[in-house]
């Protein structure tokens, strides 16, 4: 007999509360029937950036009202529930651990199986949810903490090719936007302005593209522009408009075209598998840039292999992309005791070097 599967999902590791029901009935495509969000833009509009204990408060504030809502939306009841999944880490660890104590209420009180789920697996997973391709696929996650290449062969088997050795794109656009004097988030920010900007005015630096591999390197990016911005000001006393499109534009390119030649990389080591179905997907808030996609679009199709990216919606943080990655650990087997751990640092690929080192937390990339 067919096997339906219905998973509530919770999601709390940074600045987004969310919830979501996703069903899926065999092999036929799952079905996100609700997903919840709440963000917390305007409580960190003021620090430039997120602060983790408001937003920990927060998380606990509004994630029972997000389950609640999403259940309602969804139409389902918690009998009609077969597990409750949560991002378990990484992530910042009070929002976390928020979530985690949410699941695991729902779960004591209603005796539905609990399935730890890793945030970034929920990123890596996506485009199953929302293409239902095929393992293995080759995957960008690219986001404001995150930024690594990786074949996915399974829902929990997942090798990494590289990824950045300092911060990650969406954190470097965050720190170019607070240089620039722009709102946050900085991502879509920046590639506002930038669409009115000269991206050869100014020319910024390629990280690593010296070296063969896959790894990539953003900070020194940042570094770049802040010299650029101070020369600037230095010269004429401050930024013009188009000064600062100028600057947005060329630091956007730089981005681009660095994420473009490591994907080539990728690729290449992921064709020498001879997947039968070659297929390349990004996913991550920052997946949401249309000049980052556009130009992977590009790479792929030079390489006769197939793009795929979720909507914008899905690409940021959500809880659907939790409760689907919870439905196949589920399906696959695992669950998770009331015992279950937040954690700040959870690396998928936990056989490969830290790129980032390890501490007492334990690697953290």
């Amino acid at each position: 007999m067919t096997q339906t599967l219905t998973i509530l999902g919770l999601e709390s590791s940074c600045d987004d509360t969310a919830a979501a029901v996703v069903r899926q009935t065999g092999d036929t495509p799952a079905e996100v029937l609700s997903s919840v969000v709440f963000g917390q833009t305007e409580l960190h509009s003021a620090y430039g950036g997120v602060v983790p204990e408001i937003a920990a408060r927060a998380h606990a504030e509004k994630l029972d009202i997000c389950v609640i809502e999403a259940l309602k939306e969804a139409g389902v009841t918690p009998k009609d529930l077969d597990a409750v999944a949560v991002t378990a880490g990484p992530g910042l660890i009070g929002g976390v651990m928020s979530g985690v104590m949410c699941a695991k209420g729902i779960a004591a009180a209603t005796g539905l199986p609990l399935i730890g789920v890793n945030h970034l697996a929920g990123h890596a997973l996506t485009p199953r949810l929302t293409d239902g391709i095929a393992f293995p696929y080759l995957m960008l996650l690219v986001s404001g903490g995150h930024c690594q290449y990786l074949i996915v062969r399974g829902p929990e088997d997942f090798t990494r090719l590289g990824g950045t050795i300092d911060d990650a794109p969406g954190e470097a656009f965050d720190k170019t936007a607070r240089l620039l004097g722009l709102p946050q988030p900085g991502g879509p920010s920046v590639q506002a302005e930038a669409e009115n900007g000269d991206p050869k005015r100014f020319r910024f630096p390629r990280p690593l593209l010296d070296r063969p591999d896959c790894n990539l390197s953003f900070s020194g990016l940042k570094t770049a522009l802040m010299r650029m911005r101070d020369q600037i000001v230095a010269e004429k006393g401050g930024l013009t408009r188009q000064d600062r499109a100028d600057l947005c534009a060329g630091f956007q390119a730089a981005v681009v075209d660095t994420l473009a030649e490591k994907t080539r990389r990728a690729l290449r080591l992921y064709l020498d598998e001879n997947p039968a179905c070659p297929t390349v997907a990004v996913a991550g808030g920052v997946a949401a840039n249309t000049a980052i996609r556009a130009a992977l679009l590009d790479v792929c199709a030079e390489a006769g292999a197939t793009f795929t990216a979720p909507p914008l919606r899905l690409c940021t943080d959500n809880a659907a992309m939790i409760a689907y990655a919870g439905l196949e650990r589920f399906r696959s087997g695992a669950r998770d005791g009331l015992d279950l751990t937040a954690r700040p640092r959870w690396p998928l690929d936990q056989s490969s070097p830290a790129l980032l080192g390890s501490g007492k937390k334990g690697a953290k990339a």
